[in-house]
């Protein structure tokens, strides 16, 4: 089996191409499971409503401290080991969230589901190092579909299976998967190792200098931080709306509403396409203003209402969309700096607009217990707009 160092330029094959996405969509699937079911699980294992946004928060703080510290190892340790060992973290974690029956085992858990789930912040930096410059963008984007799917239908999966089942039943299973998925990539994945040679000291202190030093990486993070965290308010608060007084909608019924946000997966290989081509100002100040309208429209019709819940359907659609193209805009930007610091540039990116995700999903149930739909929906819309000024500070 061949082995890939880091400035491979051999293009990606349709079927490795398409198990990567299918990786990403399942593994990232367990950050959001939690998110419909905050009310259900609270509830269960006796976490006060005020503190039910920590469910969701405590998977994107172990996702953040897992692109913080784990993924730039892959600048460092051959991918696939890496990608395997993280998986199988993930698996047992996700073992005991389903047997949980107390707030700090459920919690605990989800610091290390999210830790674990880090495994697709090294899959797609993989890609891009077998993808051609000409096409990386487009490759990383068809990736990237995977992980918006597995995110989008994550929040409908989850809620079927506690509707019919219980919530247990969803991390049992997922552990599973992990475990199949994990033999699957060790069997199926070339190796990759990288040329750098540094200590882990070293690998984690150069990721100072390369914050400071690199323009592109700060601007791009926090344009992504703020519609990041725009979309965690969203689908943190959307769902305890919906099964809420105005609407009184089942588990089943919030699931249907959350399969809208699917719609968001078709952004990926377009805006994969737009990046290519040398669009990227643009396209970042259109996402930008998605992510705002999206919320905005959510405040014209009375809650409760059928225009109600069709501006909520348009939020969904909006919010991931413009949430997704700006994240493979700025993928495309920091891929094209150079293979050898990829890893390093992708874990920064990602640990910042993370945390903000983290943020997001606590300010917004913060916001909806003191203030309900409206506050979250003005937090939510500030988010992008003040994206936008700071975008048009940037140079031409």
């Amino acid at each position: 089996m061949t082995t890939l160092t880091s400035d491979s330029s051999d293009q990606l094959s349709a079927w490795i191409t398409l198990l990567l996405a299918f990786s990403c969509g399942l593994i990232v699937a367990n950050i959001y499971y939690a998110q419909p079911l905050i009310g259900p699980i609270s509830a269960d294992l006796g976490l006060r409503p005020q503190l039910a946004g920590l469910l969701v928060t405590m998977s994107q703080i172990g996702y953040g401290a897992g692109l913080l510290f784990v993924v730039p190892l892959g600048d460092l340790i051959e991918n696939r080991k890496l990608i395997v060992a993280t998986v199988i973290i993930g698996a047992a974690a996700l073992a005991c969230a389903a047997l949980a029956t107390s707030p700090p085992t459920f919690l605990l858990s989800a610091l290390l589901i999210g830790f674990g789930s880090v495994a697709v912040q090294i899959l797609i930096p993989y890609a891009g190092h077998m993808a051609p410059e000409a096409i990386r963008g487009r490759t990383v984007g068809n990736v990237t579909t995977g992980l918006m799917l597995g995110i989008m239908l994550a929040r409908p999966l989850s809620s079927f299976v506690a509707a019919h089942a219980s919530w247990h039943v969803i991390y049992a299973a997922s552990s599973v998967a992990m475990l199949s998925l994990a033999v699957v990539l060790r069997v199926a994945l070339p190796p990759r190792e990288p040329q750098a040679r540094l200590s882990y000291g070293q690998l984690l202190g150069s990721m100072v200098q390369l914050y400071r030093d690199t323009p592109a990486l700060r601007r791009r993070a926090f344009y992504q931080a703020a519609l990041f965290g725009c979309f965690s308010v969203f689908w943190t608060t959307s769902p305890l709306l919906l099964a809420g007084p105005d609407f009184r909608m089942s588990q089943t019924g919030i699931a249907l509403f959350a399969l809208a946000g699917v719609a968001g997966a078709i952004m990926a290989p377009v805006a994969g396409r737009i990046a290519d081509r040398g669009w990227t100002r643009p396209a970042t100040i259109a996402s930008m203003l998605m992510c705002a309208t999206g919320f905005a429209v959510t405040l014209l019709a009375p809650s409760g209402t059928n225009w109600s819940l069709a501006a909520l359907v348009f939020a969904a659609i909006a919010i991931d969309c413009g949430a997704q193209l700006s994240l493979i805009l700025g993928y495309r930007v920091l891929f094209v700096l150079g293979a050898s610091q990829r890893s390093r540039l992708n874990g920064l990116y990602m640990t910042t607009f993370f945390v903000a995700g983290a943020a997001g999903s606590g300010l917004g149930a913060w916001a909806y217990a003191h203030g309900g739909w409206t506050f979250a929906a003005v937090l939510g819309t500030a988010l992008p707009l003040v994206a936008l000024a700071y975008q048009f500070t940037e140079r031409r």
